[in-house]
């Protein structure tokens, strides 16, 4: 018969290798459970929409921050709506609203301009506010560009071997133009990854000085940037859509920017949903219409 202490030890060994089998199973059970439930998670999609008559069109990060510029600048310029339109359906079309340096034979930029042309030397047409207002310069001088469809503006323009390749851009370009110039409110979300980095109110304010204009801003003390709308307003009828355009301009350029948060007339674009919200009811009764809040991550 064995001896009783060595009974309780053959008993606390088998004790023990149970409770370690016990763990290796549990263990291997949430693992199995937490690789599921990764696998069942939809991947982020990062992208931008322009919300038009219940229809979301959508953008790239990279080619919504060039949308902001392209409507920015046609905006600086008094030009209306339709002159954006046009040139986001040409650059739609010519580099998918990308600053490419390579194209058909000598042309590059996102309008796919020819130094040989007369467009300017490359390092001219790369510069991305060169070529905007370059082709602006000379969307202006066509006769009633304006009431033209889209294929003869633009190709009155470009001088392209495919005008009509165009027209099949026309619904996003104008759905992302009347948002960009603030004709409904809320109009433009994006879905981004976390920022990457800290933002800086600094190149926020400089970026909102080249797409914009220098419209008066104020740094806050929680490193937010409060912008002004009201110069872009002539009598301050159209305040709050000016205040749509500056709110619209700053979830384009939210990817970029490290932009984690844009509130504007009660309601607030937050990076980690990528939908507008009702602002908290604080905020929404210190709201002023034609003022803009920038949050930055960091």
């Amino acid at each position: 018969m064995a001896h009783p202490a060595r009974r309780r030890r053959r008993a606390l060994r088998a004790v023990t290798l149970m409770l370690g089998f016990l763990v290796v199973v549990a263990a291997g059970g949430w693992a199995v459970s937490a690789w599921l439930g990764a696998a069942d998670r939809v991947p982020l999609l990062a992208r931008c929409a322009a919300s038009l008559e219940g229809t979301d069109w959508y953008l790239e990060p990279d080619q919504a921050d060039t949308a902001a510029l392209l409507a920015g600048i046609s905006l600086q310029r008094g030009l209306p709506a339709r002159a954006t339109t046009i040139a986001l359906a040409t650059g739609l079309q010519e580099s998918k609203l990308r600053n490419i340096d390579h194209g058909d034979r000598d042309s590059v930029g996102i309008f796919q301009q020819r130094p040989s042309q007369g467009w300017g030397t490359v390092e001219q047409i790369m510069d991305p506010v060169f070529s905007t207002n370059a082709f602006f310069d000379a969307l202006v001088r066509v006769d009633g560009f304006a009431d033209l469809p889209i294929t003869e503006a633009a190709q009155a323009v470009q001088r392209s071997g495919f005008p009509e390749a165009y027209a099949q851009h026309e619904a996003r370009a104008r759905a992302w133009a009347s948002a960009m110039y603030g004709y409904d409110a809320a109009a433009v979300t994006c879905t981004l990854p976390g920022p990457d980095g800290a933002g800086d109110a600094a190149a926020v304010q400089a970026r909102l000085v080249r797409d914009l204009g220098a419209l008066p801003t104020t740094i806050t003390d929680d490193g937010a940037v409060l912008v002004d709308a009201s110069p872009m307003s002539a009598d301050g009828s159209d305040l709050d859509r000016m205040g749509w355009v500056v709110a619209h301009w700053a979830v384009s350029v939210a990817s970029p920017l490290q932009v984690v948060e844009v509130s504007h007339a009660g309601r607030t674009w937050v990076r980690d949903d990528g939908a507008w919200q009702p602002a908290d009811a604080s905020a929404a009764a210190d709201a002023v219409v034609g003022q803009v809040r920038i949050v930055l991550a960091g």
